[in-house]
């Protein structure tokens, strides 16, 4: 028997939170979306997590339970036609819910057509939930993000991937698991997407077959999610390994397919920091600069000056040191909570914060341990040899 033409994600999609997998900070008990769920409460809101994690699922699962007139579109074939159709044309049978419009990849929406959106939202007329990968405080005008409230999911761990695989049916032994969870990369999608070509081109799924199918030109991922994570971390990585020919190449390749420069523009910024650091503090001037030609210019002349801030960050001498020190002092203080500050640094506007030691002995500079007694002695940044 030939197997099911429909796609294998579409077929074993979860239907009702009680078989959605992963999320638990936002679908577990006493969880927002959950009491959202429950009590059929309706608010426009931001679904931000990266591919394949179940934004579309849960958008669909809310709108069921809240009984919605429910459409979905993409930011990136949609415009203000659609949206008006959708809010001018009375629903052939009217259930007496809400109108909700899921918007996936809306930031790619510009700013035009989110200014568009906005007095529907205000007015209640549409319930908008948008999905992206992208960060919204960067992607949505602050009009319409203050009309929404935003839901962070997270990638998939590799016990919910295997919990994902397991719903399947399709036997594989516990290597091919393995091997389908190390290449999702917390990408239920892909996983999902993997087993099914691979179970369509050679009938089963094994880790040699698996193989072959990624190396057969039939098969292909979807480039709005896969590809495009792809891309980004052979861009990144190649500028880590000091490799500027293969970053422009990536470069390139993410240009000419259509992706964002300033979400390029953006991993360049981070990565100053993050990759080269106090090696070439100047690194971050220059990719900050680059951010604001991408935004000033456009395409396509600003893939002029994203070549030249690759070229010298891939060039750039690296070093972590800074971003590991800040992950160490992060970690402390989620530890140690509101430590104690000392008296002697501590602000002191008032004569009663005065008398009672605030600020009391305080030098400029000075060779004293200034952090809270429970973390004196810490050294949290260390120059890499």
């Amino acid at each position: 028997m030939e197997p099911s033409s429909q796609p294998l994600a579409a077929k074993i999609r979860p239907k009702s939170l009680d078989e959605f997998v992963g999320q638990s900070h936002l679908v577990g008990k006493n969880a927002p979306i959950r009491i959202a769920i429950e009590q059929k409460y309706v608010s426009s809101f931001i679904l931000w997590g990266p591919p394949g994690v179940g934004k579309t699922t849960l958008a669909r699962i809310y709108a069921q339970a809240v009984n919605a007139d429910y459409h979905e579109l993409s930011a990136v074939s949609a415009g203000k036609d659609d949206i008006r159709k959708i809010v001018e044309e009375k629903p052939t049978l009217f259930n007496g819910g809400p109108t909700i419009l899921f918007l996936d990849e809306i930031h790619r929406f510009n700013k035009a057509q989110q200014d568009f959106l906005l007095p529907y939202v205000e007015s209640g007329q549409l319930v908008l939930i948008g999905a992206t990968t992208e960060n919204p405080s960067f992607e949505v005008i602050s009009a319409l993000l203050s009309r929404l409230r935003v839901f962070t999911l997270k990638e998939l761990s590799e016990e919910e991937i295997k919990t994902i695989i397991g719903r399947t049916g399709i036997e594989m032994d516990e290597d091919t698991q393995n091997f389908i969870v190390s290449i999702a990369n917390g990408d239920a999608r892909q996983a999902l997407s993997l087993i099914d070509n691979t179970r369509k081109l050679y009938q089963t799924v094994t880790v040699e077959n698996i193989t072959k199918s990624l190396q057969d030109t039939r098969l292909r991922f979807d480039k709005g999610g896969e590809e495009h994570y792809n891309t980004i971390s052979a861009f990144i990585k190649s500028m880590r390994a000091s490799q500027p020919d293969a970053a422009l190449y990536y470069l390139a390749r993410m240009l000419e397919g259509g992706e964002d420069p300033k979400f390029i523009a953006r991993r360049m910024v981070i990565f100053a920091s993050e990759d080269i650091g106090m090696e070439d503090p100047h690194a971050l001037v220059l990719a900050d600069a680059v951010f604001k030609a991408v935004e000033t210019i456009g395409m396509p002349e600003c893939g002029i000056n994203l070549s030249h801030g690759v070229v010298y960050l891939s060039q750039a001498k690296k070093s972590k040191a800074s971003y590991y020190a800040y992950q160490a002092a992060m970690e402390d203080a989620k530890k140690f909570g509101n430590a104690q500050i000392p008296l002697k640094i501590r602000n002191a506007p008032t004569k009663l914060m005065k008398d009672i030691g605030y600020g009391k002995g305080y030098e400029k500079y000075t060779d004293e341990d200034l952090l809270p007694d429970q973390l004196k002695g810490k050294k949290y940044y260390k120059k890499e040899k």
